[in-house]
């Protein structure tokens, strides 16, 4: 019986070291290129790009799911040039800001993929979709800027090597409020009257590599 018990015992253990494996992290960079899409550039979202330079922190639940938090700058700017007919108080109106953008975000893989693809069928490949939280700053003294925003996008990973990855990555900022631009034009179409309709969007299409870090994962046979 107590055999029995001591055996019962060293399995529980044993599973609990094997699960305590499957959680990985990953730690890297990203750069690209950065759009504002609010009520200036209306018209051409993808204007007037500046570029986006970042740093990104993973941690993976398991082969489908993962958390990700990112810390990036990016420029943006814009103008109503052409646009008196939109904007007939803002025409000819020029903005060039450097923001920061704080988020986290819940990634779904589309396919199976995780800790080096030898292990348990994983993919080296997937698509996936992000959505989360973050915030919006612009620090810039007597014309700041701060306000949360809604991340949404998509994405390809792939595994370049059992630790490091590479990804491609677009996803749109909407920001929950309209400053943004450092000016609340003329609006005829009121738009700004609700922080759900305001026009404040940016987004951000960047690569990113990051390295696996943490406990190895492992398999146990006799499980």
């Amino acid at each position: 019986m107590k055999k029995l018990f001591l055996i019962i015992i060293i399995s529980i253990a044993s599973i609990s070291v094997v699960r305590s494996q499957d959680f990985k992290y990953e730690i890297g960079a990203g750069a690209g290129i950065g759009f504002y899409m609010g009520d200036i550039n209306p018209s051409k979202i993808f204007r007037k790009p500046g570029a986006v330079f970042g740093a990104v922190f993973r941690r993976n639940l398991n082969y489908r799911w993962a958390i990700k938090c990112d810390l990036a700058t990016s420029g943006i700017k814009g103008d109503t040039r052409g646009m008196s007919n939109v904007f007939p108080g803002g025409a000819d109106y020029i903005f060039k800001r450097q923001l920061i953008d704080m988020g986290a975000q819940a990634e779904f893989n589309f396919f199976h993929y995780g800790w080096g693809y030898s292990y348990l069928g994983s993919k080296r490949f997937s698509a996936y979709l992000l959505a989360g939280v973050g915030i919006t700053a612009v620090p810039k003294k007597g014309d700041g800027y701060f306000s949360l925003n809604i991340p949404i996008g998509v994405g390809l990973k792939y595994k370049l090597a059992e630790r490091w990855n590479i990804g491609f990555e677009f996803s749109m900022r909407k920001s929950l409020g309209d400053k943004l631009d450092g000016k609340v034009l003329d609006d005829p179409y009121k738009i700004q009257s609700s922080a759900f309709k305001n026009t404040d969007w940016y987004s951000f299409t960047w690569f990113t590599i990051t390295y696996d870090f943490g406990r190895k994962k492992t398999i146990c046979n006799n499980l």
